[in-house]
């Protein structure tokens, strides 16, 4: 099938950028998206262009790398899908598509649809550590909990840091994957002596990095291709304030969670 894509190009994080026509004749249903733009790279080479940069890894929906917009939608149509398990079957022949980076200040693009996420990687930096001891294996049993609280938390572990929800969101919040950090090790036993400095040295990494304010509208959500819950944020916004008032260093003093 015939597939038109505008694709965003830029040189570099200190040149403009402009979206370019490309079209592709034939286009397998069966291919991914990324196949597709795979195709399309090679074509570019054969002519001796410059290929069309974007990330990717495992091509599995587990590492995150492969974030774009697709017509406005971070992801593309499918929902709880990341673009590289997006295949071609989902569009119709003749469809002109849009392709652009993820749009957020603390995202500044690097080249055509990559942007610089290592805001994400600070923001876990800043977690830290969980207090367990090393050594032999302990018994899977050994320490019990509730199967409420291990869902939640395996639910909110779930986050692949894709930056979906921040590329969606128009504040560019990164509530929802702070909140997932936070709360995967916050709602374990293991992750509870460390918990009140956790959250709060997340939120304030997370400020530090100029991502806007979460206002609730729920896009993040909608958006995030492991469908975590926009509860978790209230959850991180729970434990932001009762860490506040059991633990307060000064640098607590004039911050909030997003």
């Amino acid at each position: 099938m015939k597939i038109i894509l505008n694709i965003w190009r830029q040189k570099n994080p200190s040149s403009p950028g402009k979206l370019v026509r490309y079209v592709l004749p034939s286009v397998s249903e069966h291919m991914s998206f990324l196949e597709m733009l795979d195709v399309l790279n090679e074509d570019l080479m054969q002519k001796g262009d410059d290929p069309v940069t974007f990330e990717h890894d495992c091509r599995e929906g587990i590492c995150g790398s492969c974030g774009i917009m697709i017509d406005g939608v971070a992801h593309g149509p499918l929902p709880g899908t990341t673009v590289c398990q997006l295949h071609m079957r989902h569009f119709k022949d003749g469809d002109e598509l849009v392709l652009e980076p993820w749009r957020a200040k603390a995202f500044p693009v690097l080249k055509d649809l990559m942007v610089d996420r290592s805001a994400f990687d600070r923001i876990i930096q800043a977690g830290g550590y969980i207090s367990v001891n090393t050594g032999s294996a302990p018994d899977a049993n050994a320490i019990p909990v509730p199967k409420p609280d291990a869902e939640r938390a395996m639910d909110a572990a779930a986050c692949i840091g894709c930056g979906a929800c921040v590329a969606a969101c128009p504040n560019a919040s990164a509530s929802l994957f702070t909140a997932a950090k936070v709360s995967h090790l916050g709602l374990l036993p293991q992750g509870q002596p460390e918990r009140p400095q956790r959250v709060i040295s997340m939120v304030n990494s997370m400020n530090a990095e100029l991502f806007g304010s979460c206002t609730n509208i729920g896009e993040c959500e909608a958006v995030c291709p492991k469908r975590i819950p926009i509860e978790t944020i209230a959850l991180m916004h729970r434990d932001y304030l009762k860490a506040c008032w059991s633990f307060r260093p000064e640098s607590t003093a004039s911050q909030g969670a997003g």
